[in-house]
């Protein structure tokens, strides 16, 4: 007799939905972490996914980034999210260094149907853990950032959507040119999440 899958294998939409925002959010951290945004006194360090990671502590930030978790599990439950890019800033100049790209593909019959998927959350995990390791590991190929730099988020939405006020319209901020880097993805079996990262030279600024 085979043995009955547990309660946690089973991924509803709003279960998929929070394990994409939670990892966006750990990975956000991760980033401004190992490319020096914030010092590293700011950071205190925690145990996610099996592996050591690294959270902000500053209350603004950290504000800053619950909110859009919350924003992008919203829009993630009704399969309305298509990507997130998390990109960074010259302070000085507002020059567009490096961007973070997110790119997810919802299942669509999930949505449309609300049907359930089934994946081990151990698979899962192992799937980020990987990505959270590239990350760490991007200081070895990313350009050094030797000046003061800030970030922001974009999230690119089906055009349907009501968006929240406190969301503004932007430009893609996209780099001319950009040097371009694909990492590991990630699959809950509802959602799909492409990592990428696309960064400026050094050598750009002398064309």
């Amino acid at each position: 007799m085979s043995c009955a899958r547990t309660a946690r294998d089973i991924i509803t939409l709003k279960g998929s939905a929070a394990i994409v925002s939670e990892f966006f959010a750990y990975a956000a951290n991760s980033i401004l972490y190992n490319r020096g945004i914030y010092p590293e006194e700011q950071f205190s360090k925690v145990r996610k996914y099996g592996i050591p990671l690294l959270l902000i502590q500053d209350e603004a930030v950290k504000a800053y980034i619950s909110s859009i978790t919350s924003q992008l599990a919203e829009w993630l439950g009704c399969g309305k999210l298509q990507r997130i890019v998390l990109v960074i800033m010259s302070k000085a100049s507002s020059e567009v260094l490096e961007r973070w790209n997110f790119n997810i593909e919802t299942d669509k019959e999930v949505v449309q149907k609300g049907v359930s998927r089934e994946k081990s959350d151990k698979e899962i995990m192992r799937e980020i853990q990987a990505i959270m390791r590239q990350i760490t590991s991007s200081i070895t190929y990313l350009p050094c950032l030797d000046e003061p730099c800030i970030f922001d988020v974009l999230a690119y939405t089906d055009r349907d959507l009501s968006v929240p006020v406190s969301w503004l319209e932007t430009d893609a901020r996209l780099i001319k040119n950009a040097q371009v880097v694909k990492l590991h993805a990630f699959d809950t079996s509802i959602h799909r999440v492409d990592t990428l990262v696309s960064y400026r030279t050094d050598d750009m600024g002398e064309q």
